[in-house]
C-alpha cells in the first residue's frame, strides 16, 4: 500500500468550521451523516481519522468540495497569526508553529477572535500613535526613545558636561602645540596608561572602536577617517577621566531599566567628547563670528560636518546662546535615526519628516548643502540646510551619501546665518510641509505617499487629483 493511501486524515477543525458555518449542532450533523455525536466528537478533537466513507457522506450531504476539504487549512490564518505573534507587545513569548497551525485547525474560531481582537488593538495604537504625533508626545517606549526624551526634556543641553569639557581642552591646549587630538593621545599614555592603535579593518570585523582592559589599548578601524578617529580618542578620555559621574548623571535620570541608563550614559559620554573637541565657549563664539558657518567650523576644530551640526543643537547657554537649531538624521529609506532640537522642533516625533522637505532630496546632491524655507500647518516658518553625510565606519571608503542631516532654525534667526546672505527673508519663497504623510492635512499634494490615517478617502472615477489619495475634510 502507498504512503499516501495509509495516510490518515485528521480534519477535525476543518470539519467543526464547515458544521459551524451550516449552523448545525453536532447532533444534528451526526444524524445527517448517519455516525453518532460522539464519533463525530472524536472526530472534530482529532482523536479519530476522517474515514474515505464519511468524506463521500460529507461531499453528497452537504455538497462539499471534497479537495477544498482535504487541503492544507489554515494557511493565510497561520501566516496572520505568525505576524501576530511577532509583534512586540508578545516579546519574551514563544509560540512554535505548530502550536498556531494546531490553533488554526482545531480552534479556528479563536484563532479568528484572537486576530480580530489584535486588528482592534492595532488600530487603537495606530490613533493613539497619531494623537501623540501631533501633539510632540511620544508612544515609543523603546529605551532609545527614554534616552531621546530625557535629552529633549534638557534641551539637549548639559552645562555640566560643558564645564568638563571645557576644562580638560584648556588644560591640554595650554601646555603643548601638538593637535588636540595628539594631546589627547599623550594624555591617555600619561595619565591613564593607554595606547591607541589603528587596526585593520578585517581585524575590527563590525568593531569601529573597541577598549581592550587587558591591554590597556584603544583599537580603532582603519575605516574611520580623521575626525572620527578624533572622536574615538575623546570618547576614550571622557570615559577614562570621568566615568563615576558619568556614571552619576545617567543613574540620577532615573530611568527605568538597565538597557536605557545604559544607552543614556554612552549617549552622555558622547557628549562629553563633543565637548572636548569642541569647547562650549570657543565653538559658540567661532559659530557667531562666522555666521555658523560649518565649513569652517569643522576646518576650525578638526570635526565632521555631523559632529559639529549637533554641537550646533547644544548651545544654550543662559549668557552665552547660539542659535537654536533643531537637528534630524535620516538614511536613503528615510528612516529617522537622529532628533534634537535646543528648542521646539518643527516636525513629528511619530514617522519620518515631509517628502517635501528637502532632507530628501539631498541624496541626489551628495556632500552639497541645500538650503529651504518651510512653513509647518501651525504656521511657522523655519530656515533649513540639508547635506549627506558618511555613516561612521565607511567615511575612509564612501562618497558621503550614506545618511543625511537636516538641520534649521525658526526664520526669525536666519539673519544670523552665512546661508541666507543674499535672500529675501521678509518675503521669502515657501515650501509648504506637514508631517508624516499618514498625519499630515495639507491638500492637494503631489508628493503624498499614504493617506491621513483619520480621513475618509474621496476618490471618484471622473476625476483625477494630483494627490494620488484625495480625502474629505472632516474626520
Amino acid at each position: 500500500m502507498s504512503a499516501a493511501a495509509d495516510r490518515k486524515l485528521f480534519l477535525g477543525g476543518r470539519l467543526k468550521r464547515l458544521r459551524r458555518d451550516l449552523s448545525l449542532t453536532q447532533t444534528a450533523m451526526a444524524a445527517d451523516l448517519g455516525v453518532s455525536p460522539s464519533y463525530l466528537n472524536h472526530i472534530e478533537r482529532n482523536q479519530r481519522p476522517v474515514s474515505a466513507q464519511l468524506l463521500l457522506r460529507l461531499a453528497e450531504t452537504y455538497d462539499v468540495d471534497l479537495r477544498g476539504l482535504n487541503q492544507p487549512a489554515g494557511q493565510a490564518g497561520e501566516a496572520e497569526l505568525t505576524e501576530l505573534f511577532a509583534d512586540p507587545l508578545f516579546k519574551g513569548l514563544s509560540v512554535p508553529r505548530h502550536e498556531v497551525m494546531q490553533m488554526v485547525d482545531e480552534a479556528p474560531g479563536a484563532a479568528d477572535a484572537l486576530l480580530r481582537l489584535y486588528r482592534a488593538f492595532a488600530d487603537a495604537r495606530t490613533r493613539e500613535q497619531t494623537e501623540a504625533g501631533r501633539s510632540g508626545a511620544s508612544v515609543d517606549d523603546s529605551p532609545a526613545e527614554r534616552v531621546r526624551e530625557y535629552t529633549q526634556s534638557r534641551h539637549n543641553h548639559f552645562p555640566e558636561i560643558d564645564a568638563l569639557g571645557e576644562a580638560l581642552y584648556t588644560e591640554m591646549t595650554a601646555s603643548s602645540d601638538d593637535s588636540l587630538e595628539g594631546q589627547i593621545r599623550a594624555r591617555l599614555v600619561a595619565r591613564h596608561n593607554l595606547t591607541v592603535r589603528t587596526m585593520p579593518a578585517e581585524v575590527m570585523v563590525e568593531w569601529t572602536r573597541r577598549f581592550d582592559p587587558h591591554r590597556r589599548r584603544l583599537l580603532i578601524s582603519e575605516t574611520l577617517g580623521p575626525s572620527s578617529r578624533a572622536f574615538a580618542v575623546a570618547y576614550q578620555l571622557a570615559l577614562s577621566e570621568h566615568d563615576a559621574q558619568l556614571s552619576a548623571m545617567a543613574l540620577a535620570a532615573n530611568l527605568p531599566d538597565a538597557g536605557s541608563r545604559d544607552l543614556l550614559k554612552v549617549s552622555l559620554t558622547n557628549t562629553l567628547a563633543a565637548a572636548i573637541l569642541m569647547p562650549y565657549g570657543p565653538f559658540q563664539r567661532a559659530a557667531e563670528t562666522t555666521g555658523y558657518d560649518l565649513a569652517r567650523l569643522q576646518a576650525r576644530f578638526g570635526v565632521g560636518f555631523e559632529q559639529a551640526a549637533h554641537r550646533l543643537t547644544t548651545l544654550s547657554r543662559p549668557t552665552a546662546r547660539g542659535v537654536p537649531f533643531f537637528l534630524m538624521r535620516v538614511d536613503q529609506a528615510g528612516n529617522v535615526s537622529k532628533r534634537y532640537a535646543s528648542a521646539s522642533f518643527p516636525f513629528s516625533r511619530f514617522g519620518g519628516a515631509c517628502p517635501r522637505w528637502r532632507l530628501h532630496s539631498a541624496f541626489r546632491t551628495p556632500g552639497r548643502i541645500v538650503t529651504q524655507i518651510i512653513e509647518t500647518p501651525d504656521g511657522g516658518r523655519w530656515f533649513t540646510l540639508a547635506r549627506t553625510v558618511d555613516r561612521q565606519g565607511h567615511d575612509a571608503f564612501s562618497e558621503g551619501a550614506d545618511l543625511a542631516i537636516g538641520i534649521g532654525c525658526e526664520l526669525k534667526h536666519a539673519h544670523r546665518l552665512v546661508y541666507a546672505r543674499g535672500l529675501d527673508l521678509q518675503n521669502p519663497e515657501i515650501t509648504p510641509i506637514g508631517p508624516a504623510c499618514r498625519l499630515c492635512h495639507r491638500h492637494p499634494c503631489a508628493e503624498r505617499a499614504a493617506a491621513p490615517i483619520d480621513r475618509a478617502l474621496t476618490v471618484d472615477d471622473w476625476s483625477k487629483s494630483v494627490s494620488p489619495y484625495p480625502f474629505s475634510d472632516g474626520i
